[in-house]
C-alpha cells in the first residue's frame, strides 16, 4: 500500500496528527485484511456488520458502460445491487486461493476529529493481475471503538474501459 504524497486539510485542533494516524491505519488494516483474508480484521472496520446500513456503491465510467450495454442493455452507470457490498468483498477474496489486493494512492484526508472523509486512487489486483481501478472516497465516523467506514463510493475502471 502507498501512503506517500498523503495530503489533508489542516486540522483545527491539538489531536489532529494523532487523528490522521489513525485513518491511515484503518487504510493499511483494510488492506491487509483483504490481502491476509482476515475477516474479522476487515469487518472490524465497519460501522455496521450489516451490508443495508453502510453505503456501498460504484460508478461505472462512460465507456465502460458502454461496453456492458452491449451484453446488458439495461445497464446503468450506477445501480444498486443488492448482492454488491461490503461483506461481498471479504468473502470473495476468503472465498478463492487466488490473492487479492488493494493498493492506494493520492490519499486525502479532510476531518475535524469527529467525521472524516478520505479520497484517493486505486487499483485492485486478483492473482497478481490489475483488474479495476479508480477513485474511492470513504466517508468515516469516530466513534468509542476508533474510526469506523460507514460509506464506500468508487468508480470502476478496467479493461472495458480501455485503458489500464
Amino acid at each position: 500500500m502507498v501512503l506517500a504524497g498523503c495530503q489533508s486539510a489542516p486540522i483545527a485542533f491539538d489531536e489532529g496528527h494523532g487523528q490522521r494516524q489513525a485513518i491511515e491505519h484503518v487504510l493499511k488494516s483494510f488492506s491487509q485484511a483483504l490481502a491476509e483474508k482476515n475477516k474479522t480484521l476487515y469487518m472490524s472496520l465497519f460501522f455496521s456488520d450489516k451490508p443495508e446500513e453502510i453505503g456501498w456503491q460504484h460508478v461505472s465510467e462512460d465507456i465502460r458502460l458502454i461496453e456492458i450495454r452491449k451484453t446488458k442493455p439495461d445497464a446503468i452507470k450506477a445501480r444498486r445491487l443488492p448482492g454488491n457490498h461490503f461483506i461481498s468483498l471479504i468473502d470473495e477474496s476468503v472465498g478463492t486461493l487466488e490473492s487479492r489486493e488493494e493498493r492506494f494512492s493520492n490519499i486525502k484526508i479532510d476531518t475535524d476529529g469527529e467525521i472524516a472523509s478520505v479520497l484517493f486512487d486505486y487499483e485492485f489486483y486478483a492473482a497478481g493481475k490489475k483488474t479495476n481501478w479508480g477513485k474511492e472516497h470513504w466517508q468515516l465516523v469516530r466513534t468509542e471503538k476508533g474510526w469506523k467506514i460507514f460509506s464506500v463510493v468508487f468508480t470502476i475502471r478496467d479493461p472495458l474501459s480501455g485503458g489500464s
